[in-house]
């Protein structure tokens, strides 16, 4: 597949040796972003997964009011070697049919920020089940966009293709795949980065507060992974409250392709920064919980039968014939007029909850699903937050 593209971006990638580069800078691909409007535009390997051609891509989605009654716009892959924008608008459901294999293999790793809304769109809009994720918006530490910091460098700086920063030698994009897929010793890890970043935090013993959250933004200015200051994002997100069809009008402007490739270029760096650090547990736990994620939202009447199984724990896990305890996804019916009494004033009595108990708790909002809460975390944990919640209903 090739053809031509009037769009470029820069894409960081990693060094050979796995180490910084001497300039303390990430080395820069100058890659072509392509409007996918036909699946013969899309990479034969992504369309056709291979255990023998196993990729990691970037992914997002954009669209109006994302959810299951949302309406799925645009769709972003980001390979080592080129960005497709893939426009379910004018390609359609037969387009978005034709991923649906890839999206939901096990030899295509997704790295996303934040799975939850996608994977609902995907599931209700389109019959898909999105799967081998890896979600980088955990609950973490609150960061302040600045400078970058060591190994930084400006978001706005590198989109020019014009500007003078050295691309990275073709022949190293399949080391760069065989690289990262290598680094994850053996395990189907559904990698969404916002859990990996939060098991990082947990493994280096860092204490989080229940309503600890950690931006995209706020995740490219971490210097441990990119250390860039993502400038635009605030412009597109002023301009989205203002127009919230914003994705929807064709053709994409400029600053649409600009914003989409944004959203997408850094997280197979991210991934391969993040999965140098993490421990044999946190990818067990990483594995699981993004399969989790995935299947949060997307709730229905046969209790997920129908989504690929969890991943099994590894023997190389049992301590004294004991197992880390199992992670699991409970899912909460409220009565109808009892959320307030979960919420709480400012939302003070879920807070509370939270504190109490080491899971995660999600609410579906304004977007629904209503009167439901979803709960993740180990069986012990998850058990005390259904028994807190229901006292207060």
């Amino acid at each position: 597949m090739a053809f031509a593209s009037p769009h470029q971006t820069y894409i960081p990638l990693p060094s050979d040796s796995g180490g910084q580069h001497p300039d303390h800078a990430a080395l820069l691909s100058l890659v072509p972003i392509y409007i996918v409007t036909h699946a013969s535009q899309l990479p034969k390997d992504f369309l056709v997964p291979s255990p023998v051609r196993q990729l990691v891509i970037g992914f997002d989605c954009e669209g109006v009011d994302l959810c299951r009654h949302g309406s799925l716009c645009i769709m972003q892959l980001a390979f080592p070697d080129a960005i497709y924008l893939v426009d379910a608008i004018q390609g359609g459901e037969k387009l978005m049919k034709a991923c649906k294999p890839a999206l939901e293999s096990s030899y295509i790793t997704k790295v996303i920020h934040d799975c939850k809304r996608d994977s609902e769109a995907l599931y209700f809009q389109f019959g898909i089940k999105l799967h081998n994720v890896v979600d980088s918006q955990p609950k973490g530490l609150h960061l302040t966009v600045g400078a970058g910091g060591m190994g930084g460098y400006y978001l706005a700086s590198v989109w020019d293709a014009g500007c003078s920063i050295p691309a990275r030698p073709c022949g190293l994009v399949m080391a760069l795949i065989n690289e990262i897929t290598n680094v994850n010793r053996g395990y189907t890890v559904r990698f969404n980065i916002r859990i990996a970043y939060s098991l990082i935090e947990e493994q280096q013993g860092r204490r989080r507060s229940p309503d600890d959250y950690i931006s995209f933004v706020g995740l490219l200015a971490d210097p441990r992974y990119c250390g860039i200051s993502y400038l635009e994002k605030k412009e597109v997100r002023v301009l989205l409250k203002q127009d919230p069809k914003f994705w929807t009008y064709r053709p994409l402007s400029e600053l649409m392709v600009r914003a989409a490739a944004d959203d997408v270029r850094f997280l197979p760096y991210i991934y391969y920064k993040m999965m140098e650090e993490l421990n044999e547990h946190s990818l067990w736990k990483l594995a699981v919980r993004g399969a989790l994620y995935c299947r949060c939202f997307c709730v229905n009447d046969n209790e997920y039968a129908d989504w690929p199984s969890l991943p099994n724990m590894p023997e190389n896990l049992m301590v004294d014939g004991k197992a880390p305890e199992e992670e699991i996804l409970s899912v909460l019916e409220i009565p109808q007029g009892k959320m307030g009494c979960v919420i709480g004033r400012k939302g003070a009595s879920i807070l509370s909850i939270k504190q109490c108990c080491k899971a995660e708790i999600l609410i579906g909002g304004a977007k629904g699903p209503p009167d439901m809460v979803f709960i993740i975390g180990p069986v012990k944990e998850v058990r005390k937050a259904e028994a807190i919640l229901r006292g207060r209903i």
